[in-house]
């Protein structure tokens, strides 16, 4: 049986016949055609999750699994609007959702019915595209009707990934049904490939005119052939890659840990340091002090791949956006181009050793804190696993200790928010046979407590809460820690703690309150395998801010 909705009834034979088969539905009346259409239908792997917002971060996480694009459904009204931070997020970090909003039909909009708001084009500035479904589906207005579908599900994928939303209204009665499998039309996008070598030509010609050439690698998964490329790239042609642990990328060849290397360059040195021509690809970078280096001292010419041929101008120097993919341009250009003077190469390469021979010299005398614990676990994390940082601090100190290859590593950077940590982790873990260790801290972790009310947890997903207190950000980044509302106001102090939160949500509890501590519990913890389990280590608060900040003086000195 399916719904006698024709609308949601041909969405859903669409969704099939185009190879998805994940939709993540919440509870609601309204979405009673969309619950009747996909929940019974062969092929469909139907998931209910109650919080509309912890749902959409879930399929995040298992959109950025797989690359497949998962549906999310929800009822009228507010239920909507839960789905907009996770919307912001797959936009910019170009990841597949298709999303379903069930509406009141047009003429009860704004006539004081209720669980009624104004939704078509509800996310209109963080979505691919936005698309309304006819209420009556007649012979007329059927072939308009999959045309919308078609084109909605594949602009969830082509020419890159990305959020589409599909507003559905239904008048009542909502729970009638039919035994009717409908005949529908399946249309592709077509994919042109351009010539990637006249595209990059113009590349080639600039990068042979210029001595100091620079890659920044932004967010993106691993990918074993680019990185044998750019690898052979920095060491053969002299380019100055630069990379983090959420590019995924790993090698001697790049400068993996950019704040170590940035945070010493002197005033007067700055013209070694700066590159003539800069190449960026891939999502957003975490580094704000190669942002602002570059924004200082920025490249003659800035260059950008992007696929969707999206200008992104992070450092107000961009003169070109290639439109293809990063393998195929470093592929075309490898022939064209000239290696470099070594210079610019080894004057990052030299610097590199330098702080990284500082850096662990400084951990070996540091006291108990939060870098302390975070040089740990990335030492003692097993090998393979998927590795997911939380913002803000998280993500920010596991940059210190630069990319690994014993890593796959995830972040929610498209717009960096606190939000969805526990739930987007928690959806990759759903969709992977590998371990799933999220490193949160205290707030991210409470904020998004309701993702552990959530069936589908698998015990190959586990929590590390980093609890300082507060917002330990705030303690050693400019502004916040010189006003007189940094506890309440910035750091938002507290004393609560996740254990009563895990005993409601069956999740086991594990907690280290020293360094005597750290090593034994933390291998209790990792060795739980019958449900998940959380690590909570508490960190001194003020001890933090102070250790950092002196960890960047010593990395400064002669």
């Amino acid at each position: 049986m399916t719904s006698d909705k024709t609308n949601v009834r041909l969405l859903a034979e669409i969704f099939v016949r185009k190879g998805l088969s994940d939709i993540i539905i919440s509870p609601g009346s309204r979405n009673a055609p969309i619950i009747l259409a996909f929940a019974g239908k062969p092929g469909v792997r139907a998931l209910s999750i109650t919080d509309e917002r912890s749902a959409a971060f879930f399929a995040i996480g298992m959109a950025q699994q797989t690359g497949k694009t998962v549906a999310v459904a929800c009822t009228s009204g507010s239920a909507a609007l839960n789905y907009a931070p996770a919307m912001a997020e797959a936009y910019y970090r170009k990841l597949p959702l298709l999303v379903l909003t069930a509406d009141r039909p047009p003429e009860l909009v704004d006539r004081g019915y209720g669980q009624t708001i104004r939704q078509r084009d509800v996310y209109r500035n963080y979505v691919k595209g936005s698309y309304e479904l006819p209420v009556e589906v007649d012979e007329q207005s059927r072939q308009e009707t999959m045309n919308i579908i078609n084109e909605a599900i594949n602009l969830t994928q082509y020419p890159e990934p990305g959020p589409v939303h599909i507003n559905i209204p239904f008048r009542e009665p909502l729970y009638g049904t039919t035994e009717e499998t409908p005949d529908v039309e399946i249309t592709d996008f077509e994919k042109q490939e351009d010539d990637v070598k006249k595209l990059s030509a113009g590349l080639a010609s600039l990068w042979n005119d210029r001595n100091k050439v620079m890659i920044i690698a932004g967010q993106q998964k691993r990918d074993e052939k680019l990185n044998m490329l750019l690898t052979t790239l920095a060491e053969d042609k002299k380019v100055v890659l630069l990379s983090e642990t959420t590019s995924n990328l790993y090698g001697d060849q790049f400068v993996d840990c950019i704040d170590n290397v940035v945070s010493t360059i002197k005033t007067e040195e700055t013209e070694k340091f700066q590159p003539d021509l800069l190449i960026t690809f891939g999502g957003q970078v975490v580094s704000k002090m190669v942002k602002k280096f570059l924004r200082g001292h920025p490249p003659e010419e800035h260059w950008h791949i992007a696929s969707s041929g999206e200008e992104m101008d992070t450092y107000f120097k961009l003169k070109k956006v290639i439109p293809a993919t990063s393998d195929r341009v470093f592929e075309a250009l490898w022939p064209l181009i000239s290696e470099k003077p070594d210079d610019f190469y080894n004057t990052w390469q030299e610097r590199k050793t330098k702080v990284l021979a500082k850096r662990e010299q400084y951990l070996q005398q540091i006291p108990y804190s939060d870098l302390k614990v975070f040089d740990f676990l990335l030492k003692q994390l097993p090998e393979g696993i998927n590795l997911h940082l939380g913002n803000s601090t998280p993500v920010r100190y596991s940059q210190l200790f630069g990319s690994s290859n014993r890593y796959f590593f995830f972040s929610n950077r498209g717009v960096s928010g606190i939000d969805g940590q526990i739930s987007t982790a928690a959806g990759t873990a759903f969709m992977s046979d590998k371990l799933n260790v999220l490193i949160t801290g205290d707030l991210g972790f409470f904020y998004d407590s309701n993702g552990l009310m959530n069936k589908y947890l698998n015990p190959n997903f586990k929590i590390i809460v980093i609890n300082n207190g507060g917002g330990g950000i705030f303690r050693f980044i400019d502004g916040p820690s010189s006003t007189a509302y940094l506890e309440e106001f910035f750091e938002a102090r507290h004393n609560w703690k996740a254990e009563k939160i895990t005993e409601a949500f069956n999740v086991r509890y594990f907690k280290v309150e020293s360094e005597q501590q750290l090593e034994s519990n933390f291998m209790a913890w990792i060795s739980e395998e019958e449900i998940p389990a959380l690590l909570e280590i508490f960190t001194p608060a003020e001890k933090n801010g102070e250790v950092l900040l002196d960890y960047f003086r010593n990395l400064k000195q002669e």
